[in-house]
């Protein structure tokens, strides 16, 4: 059986996404502070092929990290706001190329897009979604994608088995915490990884159950 795993990006003071503000009504303070968490991506090689954005990039270890992560996921699973924000920004052909399981109490077909991304909407829990997402992954990984909500339930119920931080260095200031009220003394985590380069250092950790 395949790993269920974490992987994002981080601030150096520990968010992994801005705040929506009152202010900032058309998203574009929220854009630009998301822009710089996740600069480090838009640099890579990979990034850029996978989204059809042209030639160039880079292809140090950052780039390989990037790949390895895609090649290794047979499905992903993540929260009905990210869904919902994605569905907008996404190209038609959505980045995942894998089956996707949407936590969601919204009823709904599944929805298929070109190249290989087919979205099916779970209404009964993130048990359910994680089975669904074996029946189908083979011997690849499932990524947790996301957001923080749905990390820290899959957290809380030990149901997850390597975490990949990507550590921006960045200050937000405040914004959303992967980490908040998560306390899992049962869980160590053991350092696995640390690869780094001017744009990120990478922290990857394997969680064990005692």
């Amino acid at each position: 059986m395949g790993k269920v795993f974490v992987s994002m990006s981080m601030s150096l003071d520990g968010f992994i996404a801005p705040l929506e503000r009152a202010d900032d009504p058309n998203g574009e303070q929220w854009m630009k502070q998301w822009s710089k968490l996740q600069n480090w991506v838009f640099h890579q090689r990979f990034f850029r092929e996978n989204l059809k954005l042209g030639d160039g990039g880079a292809t140090g270890r950052d780039n390989q990290i990037l790949e390895e992560t895609f090649h290794r996921t047979g499905a992903s699973i993540l929260g009905k706001r990210m869904f919902d924000a994605g569905e907008h920004q996404w190209p038609e052909e959505a980045p995942f190329h894998t089956p996707v399981f949407v936590l969601t109490h919204e009823v709904r077909e599944p929805w298929e897009r070109p190249g290989g991304t087919t979205f099916y909407f779970v209404n009964d829990g993130i048990a359910s979604a994680l089975d669904q997402a074996r029946q189908v992954v083979g011997e690849r990984d499932i990524r947790i994608a996301g957001g923080a909500n749905v990390v820290q339930q899959y957290l809380a119920a030990g149901l997850i088995d390597e975490i990949h931080i990507a550590l921006s260095p960045v200050l937000l200031g405040e914004g959303i915490r992967l980490f908040e009220g998560i306390d899992l003394p049962d869980q160590p985590l053991s350092l696995v990884e640390v690869a780094n380069s001017p744009l990120v250092t990478h922290l990857r950790y394997a969680v064990t159950p005692q």
